[in-house]
């Protein structure tokens, strides 16, 4: 938090008395009449900022004080701007008086003082006012005046539309549109006058008027753009880069989408070779409506940009400057053409041509992103393959971009945002989870967000195996690109401090197809691999690496999204093959204790789930279910799960739940948990690990207590073994269970299984009850009397 010199001047602040404020101001207002603002004044400005803020209620200043520092927003220096603008900020809204008189002055409008405009406004009429006011300013601007006021009115605007679209009239749209033309289309083409050392006497040759000039140095040879280069630049210029910066949002917030009708030869253009990208003014455009008119000037800049951006930039800052603009450009030709469908057939050669050039630089990767969602959402309307386009954006950036957060960020925003049209669209798309994963596996906090929404989309019938065994390597994931990453870094000549064994193993050719499945980018090369425990191997001394324990939390939270959804799409062929392999990969886990945990709890809580609503897959993974429920070594390893799978197994191994449940079966069931029980609670623990939980000895004596009630020649077996449970622990202590109250539970529980078996019809009703029991209905059964005494009581209820 604060130090406490800074936590006593906020106290100071907060408790200063009126009379000592009333001073102060006085103090302030003899130092802002004075000619020159020197630092004792900036120090009081400061002071009286810390003083207005450091208290949550809000105070007025003088009438007078006021006024001075509404005069004091048009100061030439900055720092006079931004002190005046935040006290003013802190203090009540302006009166009618002081508003309007900032508004007649908005020729000397600057950007701190345009916020403080825009935050005093306290409704809709202030914002239309306001905008009125700046519309009057842009409509009727006197010849003389401060030349960068202008500059600020567009940004002002921009943001009073952001906060409230409506405020502006249908004739107010139809101006500005006007205006937004004239700057876009037909802003000067002569280089402003930069700034002259020469001062008062600079000679009449240094002001001759010189054309605009391109990025490669060479002379423009049509109209400015924000892509042109100049010692100086015009007012209506540097509006024309205001202009170009609000286009899109504007076109967005105030053009409606039109569905406009395509001729015949249109559809030519697509496969034609590119148009000059040098537009020549029409007359025709002239007599479209202002709308339409915007938009195609829109078109005719964006189609400059595409041009201006091909040619060789002296600096590298430019080329930066390139990439914005392309990405902006196809961004607006993306909106126009969606408002104006005839124009997708003129802008795709363009976009294609483009494409074609970025396609194989890595470097343009976020402006092929647009360039994508063109392809999205007119590629089908224009029949063009989209085929390459997915190639690129799905394969190539994450296999080669999987460390570049901006890139990462807004591919996955470009899916979430799009997914509806690319699950309709782009079929392949679920073939790319092994890559896109890749996002997830470098940089798991910052991305898990997005995949919670966008893994139910990779979730189909074809891929949910597949999907599944990649979630569960996904730390296997993250540790193979550390290692990918770490070997172009460190070349295999150059000596480390510290060896890793995992980056010798990534090297070694006769491992390198473990690596290369790991790092596949596509489904369906087989949903796992056979040397799975291998990998784990190599990679045991990534348990502990930052990246890989930051993917690992990260693994259950996406296998509940999976089962989850895979729950409504499958059947039971793929739900059975889904449970066969949650018992494998139990044992097949990357060595960290926590994340093996973690995937055990989430593997329990799902297979219930699945069981409960398809209770025939008992039946169906019934040997490999009692293979894993046989083991005594899962009752110490993989404790949450095999209390899971025994309950299970005594709860749906049933005639009622499944007509091929047999004697035989439940039988073979019986003997494996009996074998196991007796195993556990006849010997200590193996050495390394510690007594079985109460819970598990619970849960084998219940499941073995529901198969004897259904299956009655069992229950001697059952009935002597809790017989003789009881006997032992009355002598004492047991090496199998640590705790004396556990072992009292285990008793206890034993005790009352003995006694239900004594009778088995009642045992048989107890253990194992009608579905009727378990979720009564009776409120709704108008054969016995509930529901009449409820209708009864909620009459009378209602009735007071």
């Amino acid at each position: 938090m604060y130090s406490h010199a800074s936590e006593s001047l906020i106290k100071q602040a907060r408790e200063i008395q009126e009379s000592e404020l009333q001073k102060f101001y006085s103090r302030l207002m003899k130092m802002l009449q004075g000619k020159e603002l020197g630092h004792d004044t900036v120090d009081s400005l400061q002071r009286l900022h810390l003083i207005l803020s450091a208290t949550k209620y809000t105070r007025t200043l003088p009438l007078e004080l006021q006024k001075r520092f509404v005069a004091l927003l048009s100061s030439p220096a900055e720092q006079h701007q931004v002190l005046s603008a935040a006290v003013l900020r802190e203090t009540l809204p302006l009166t009618g008086q002081e508003l309007n008189y900032n508004q007649d002055n908005l020729g000397q409008l600057n950007s701190h003082a345009a916020g403080l405009l825009l935050s005093q406004a306290v409704s809709k009429g202030d914002l239309s006012s306001l905008c009125t006011q700046l519309l009057r300013n842009l409509e009727s601007r006197p010849s003389e005046g401060p030349t960068h006021s202008l500059m600020h009115t567009l940004p002002v605007l921009n943001n009073v539309l952001t906060h409230s679209p409506e405020c502006l009239s249908e004739d107010q749209m139809t101006l500005v549109s006007k205006k937004l033309v004239d700057w876009l289309r037909y802003a000067s083409v002569m280089q402003g006058v930069g700034t002259s050392s020469g001062g008062f006497f600079t000679g009449p040759r240094s002001r001759q008027p010189v054309p605009i000039a391109e990025l490669d140095g060479s002379v423009s040879g049509d109209f400015f753009t924000v892509l042109c280069v100049g010692q100086g630049f015009t007012e209506d210029q540097w509006m024309n880069v205001y202009s170009f910066s609000m286009l899109r949002h504007w076109l967005l917030t105030y053009h409606s989408s039109c569905s406009t009708t395509v001729d015949a030869d249109d559809r030519s253009e697509v496969d034609g070779s590119v148009v000059s990208m040098v537009s020549a003014t029409s007359s025709s455009s002239r007599l479209l409506p202002p709308k339409e008119r915007l938009r195609e000037k829109a078109f005719q800049y964006c189609q400059r940009l595409i041009e201006q951006s091909d040619r060789k930039a002296h600096k590298k800052t430019d080329t930066e400057l390139q990439k914005a603009c392309l990405v902006e450009a196809v961004c607006i030709l993306d909106c126009v053409c969606v408002e104006d469908t005839s124009l997708v057939y003129r802008t795709f050669p363009c976009i294609k041509a483009l494409f074609g050039r970025l396609s194989s630089e890595l470097s343009y990767a976020r402006v092929l992103l647009p360039i994508a969602q063109f392809y999205l959402n007119h590629g089908e309307m224009a029949a063009v393959d989209c085929e390459n386009v997915w190639k690129v954006v799905f394969g190539r950036f994450p296999t080669e971009l999987f460390n570049d957060p901006f890139l990462a960020h807004e591919l996955l925003r470009f899916l979430r945002l799009n997914l509806e049209s690319i699950e309709l669209r782009v079929p392949q798309y679920t073939r790319y989870f092994p890559n896109l994963l890749k996002f997830l596996a470098w940089d798991s906090p910052a991305m898990v967000d997005d995949f919670v929404d966008l893994l139910p989309s990779m979730v189909t019938t074809g891929t949910a195996v597949e999907l599944l065994h990649t979630l569960l390597d996904l730390p296997c994931l993250s540790a193979t690109l550390v290692l990918q990453h770490r070997s172009t870094c460190l070349p295999i000549s150059e000596p480390v401090g510290r060896s890793f064994v995992s980056l010798d193993a990534f090297r070694n050719p006769s491992f390198r197809g473990l690596f290369l499945f790991v790092l596949r980018t596509e489904a369906g090369s087989g949903d796992t691999i056979d040397r799975l425990s291998t990998l784990h191997e190599l990679l045991v001394e990534a348990a502990d690496w930052p990246r890989v324990t930051q993917c690992a939390r990260t693994v259950p939270v996406l296998l509940h999204v999976f089962f989850n959804t895979i729950v409504t799409i499958a059947d039971e062929k793929l739900l059975t093959h889904l449970i066969l392999v949650m018992l494998e990969r139990s044992s097949l886990l990357l060595n960290i204790p926590v994340y093996i945990k973690e995937i055990h709890r989430v593997f329990s809580c799902h297979l219930l789930r699945l069981c409960k609503l398809h209770p025939s897959l008992v039946v169906n993974q019934s040997h490999e279910l009692l293979e894993f429920a046989g083991s005594t070594a899962n009752v110490y390893s993989k404790e949450e799960l095999y209390t899971h799978v025994v309950w299970v197994l005594g709860e749906y191994l049933s005639v009622s739940c499944d007509s091929r449940c047999s004697v035989s079966l439940i039988t073979s069931c019986f003997e494996a948990l009996e074998a196991v029980l007796f195993e556990i609670t006849s010997s200590a623990p193996p050495t390394g690990t510690v007594c079985p939980a109460p819970k598990v000895i619970n849960t084998l004596m219940s499941a073995l207590a529901k198969l004897a009630s259904r299956s009655h020649d069992l229950i001697p077996r059952v009935s002597l073994f809790l017989s003789k449970l009881r006997t032992v622990t009355r002598s004492g202590s047991v090496a199998w269970c640590s705790d004396e109250e556990d072992l009292v539970a285990v008793v206890t529980r034993g005790e009352e299984l003995w006694s239900l078996l004594k009778a088995p019809g009642v045992a048989q009703s107890v253990l194992t009850p009608p579905p009727h029991v378990i979720a009564p209905q009776w409120h709704r059964d108008t054969n016995v009397a509930l529901p009449l005494q409820l209708r009864a009581l909620t009459s009378l209820t209602h009735s007071q």
